[in-house]
């Protein structure tokens, strides 16, 4: 789960892919996973060429504030230079990292559950699930970072 020195972790769990839907995008895949503990639902499309990814594989998910380890903001340069200049940062523990927005955000199915939206570039995910755990994802600018 989240380290502790590291504020900027917003949300963290280990998913299993349960479907993978190829047939839209020769690049762009739409992925649906459940949490290890059946409590959270995900919908992501992502860059294939970047993450080959199949159903039954595990993943370890992370959004971000920011990819400071410190928790600090990226403000004061863009995000994608923020591993320049040989600084250690979140992205380096994982596969794929991406920066987008959180969008939207709606009650979920159940009751005590929300769903939330981002786009990081076009290419979508829902987060659906108890709302003590994704509550801390209303922010704007978010890092989404997966790893195998």
């Amino acid at each position: 789960m989240a380290d502790s020195t590291n504020d900027a972790v917003l949300y963290e769990e280990p998913f299993v892919i349960t479907a993978k839907d190829h047939k839209k995008y020769d690049r762009a895949a739409r992925l649906t996973a459940i949490s290890h503990d059946n409590l959270t639902k995900l919908e992501l499309d992502i860059n294939t060429e970047l993450l080959p990814i199949s159903p039954d594989d595990n993943i370890e998910v992370c959004v971000a504030s920011t990819l400071s380890l410190d928790g600090s903001a990226d403000e004061e340069r863009g995000w994608r230079d923020v591993a320049k200049g040989g600084i250690q940062t979140l992205a380096d523990g994982y596969d794929y990292v991406c920066h987008g927005k959180v969008y939207k955000f709606e009650d979920g199915k159940a009751a005590k559950t929300l769903k939330v939206y981002a786009s990081f570039g076009g290419l979508l995910m829902a987060l659906e699930g108890p709302d003590a755990k994704l509550t801390p994802l209303r922010v704007d600018s978010v890092y989404l970072c997966i790893k195998t």
